[in-house]
């Protein structure tokens, strides 16, 4: 999806890829944000109590690094779903950046790369709030719409072709920049409970 959404792409479809790019940024954000949402809606209904809570999402943050440093399980628990590149020939710039980013956003209606992203999902719901939900799921929505940055710099075929290139150099990087943000996660917690 992100070969597919760059300056040069959207100029084929008579598109403009800041308008595509800046849709898709608010569907992930907004994605994210009603998951985030739905969560800490869900999590109201518990009982209250921070303690506990802190326990649990420390123990999930913990979980998901330990999930992804020992990677020869294949990957977390996901579907194999992608967004629908037809998409892009149906429908004007904007609908399909939105479309895209805000499943992109919410992380799982599309395929899960990182434990990490069960780990916000439970974070949302022992926020214990509509609104606190809200924001954990945005701040994770905002993390997936820095995924279009890169392709702002494909203007021609050998940019795309050094994009596709990169990403493959990415994979690893992503995997251990996830694990590093784990992490912190995992210290800061640890901090906060002493």
């Amino acid at each position: 999806m992100l070969a597919s959404i760059t300056p040069l792409g959207e100029r084929s479809r008579g598109s403009s890829w800041s308008v595509t790019a800046f849709a898709f940024a608010l569907g992930a954000v907004a994605g994210g944000a009603a998951l985030g949402a739905l969560a800490g809606l869900v999590g109201s209904a518990l009982p209250a109590g921070w303690q506990w809570r802190g326990v649990l999402v420390l123990l999930a943050a913990v979980l998901a690094l330990a999930y992804d440093v020992l990677p020869s399980h294949g990957g977390p628990p996901s579907t194999r779903r992608q967004v629908n590149e037809d998409w892009l020939t149906r429908y004007r710039g904007w609908v399909y950046g939105l479309g895209f980013g805000a499943q992109l956003g919410a992380g799982v209606l599309t395929m899960v790369s990182s434990a990490a992203t069960y780990a916000a999902i439970v974070a949302g719901v022992l926020s214990g709030t509509l609104a606190s939900g809200a924001i954990v799921g945005a701040a994770f929505g905002a993390v997936r719409a820095v995924s279009i940055v890169p392709a702002g710099r494909v203007h021609d075929w050998p940019d795309l072709q050094r994009l596709h290139r990169g990403l493959l150099g990415w994979q690893q990087t992503g995997r251990l920049v996830s694990i590093a943000i784990e992490t912190g996660a995992v210290v800061l917690l640890v901090a906060a409970a002493t």
